[in-house]
């Protein structure tokens, strides 16, 4: 009997907590700037979100740190679903091994709620630089030795470039960004001489010759700019590391509140027009279920560390 009362009281409190999410406006917290990538993309889906919720899903953009800012204050949140992240690789992949200590555990901190993608990144020069192909640009770099900058604006671009420049034995001087729309300024100025950079950020000057794409990351071509090889025709083996992003909330959200998000993210991701809207920015839209996702931070911390380490770079 207390069984069956303990049983009925928490599908009661379930039952309470639903009813009652979400009770006021939603808060996705954005580990990058205005502009970036990640934040077109929840822009993109945080409306049609708002509208199968019934409150406003507002974006809230916390650049800085490779993520930590923001993970950090998703962490510290009520743990209610009025205030989650949209997580990428940054905080909860690369982070914890590019920093001798986090102020979070990566897995232990947050609840997951859903995968949604995954991105494009392209190598891209200042028309200044006299390389046409990667083989060119490497030729280049191994001829001026440390002449060569790059920029980053997230860990992506930090150990892509990273693995690059071991693999192809050059040597560059890093300068880091907290996101990516001011290292595009100074690349389209011609101060950064190259960058591993998101699709959505570089389309329209690669369009209009403002910038050049020398290869994409992706294990073949892009259907957006299908006259640019994929890094493995140029001779280089498949990048190990694949940029995602997925929602999370803070730990000990209750279960019925992340089954609510993650259904009505699932149908929102499903829906036509979204997805038009995100493979126009090279954003391969994909949802599943939270314990998926809970696999999927699982796995990334581990191939995410192991390309770190490969690639020499050390803890700060």
């Amino acid at each position: 009997m207390k069984r069956l009362l303990v049983l009925a009281g928490a599908a009661l409190f379930a039952a309470s907590t639903l009813a009652q999410f979400p009770s006021k406006p939603v808060r996705v917290v954005v580990p990058f700037g205005a502009g970036s990538s990640t934040d077109i993309v929840m822009r993109i889906i945080a409306r049609p979100l708002g509208q199968a919720l019934g409150q406003p899903v507002v974006v809230d953009n916390k650049p800085g740190a490779d993520g930590i800012i923001a993970a950090v204050e998703v962490q510290k949140a009520a743990p209610d679903g009025h205030t989650i992240m949209i997580a990428t690789n940054s905080p909860l992949s690369a982070a914890p091994h590019l920093r001798k200590s986090l102020p979070y555990h990566p897995i232990n901190d947050f609840t997951p709620i859903s995968f949604i993608g995954n991105y494009t990144f392209f190598i891209v020069v200042h028309p200044g630089v006299p390389a046409k192909t990667l083989g060119e640009l490497i030729n280049h770099a191994r001829s001026n030795p440390g002449k060569l900058n790059y920029a980053t604006g997230n860990t992506t671009s930090i150990v892509s470039t990273a693995m690059f420049a071991t693999l192809a034995k050059i040597n560059m001087q890093h300068i880091p960004y907290k996101t990516e729309p001011p290292a595009i300024t100074d690349l389209l100025s011609g101060r950064i001489h190259l960058m591993f950079s998101s699709y959505s950020t570089v389309a329209p000057h690669v369009r209009e010759g403002k910038l050049r794409a020398l290869v994409t990351t992706l294990p073949g071509r892009s259907p957006l700019i299908p006259e640019v090889p994929s890094i493995v025709e140029a001779g280089f083996p498949k990048f190990p590391i694949v940029p995602w992003a997925g929602m999370v909330a803070p730990a000990k959200t209750p279960k019925a509140v992340v089954e609510r998000l993650n259904r009505e993210l699932n149908l929102v991701l499903k829906r036509a027009e979204v997805r038009d809207h995100l493979g126009k920015q090279a954003f391969e839209a994909r949802g599943s279920s939270a314990e998926e996702l809970g696999v999927y931070v699982k796995e990334q911390l581990e191939v995410w560390g192991k390309a770190i380490r490969d690639a020499g770079i050390q803890p700060e």
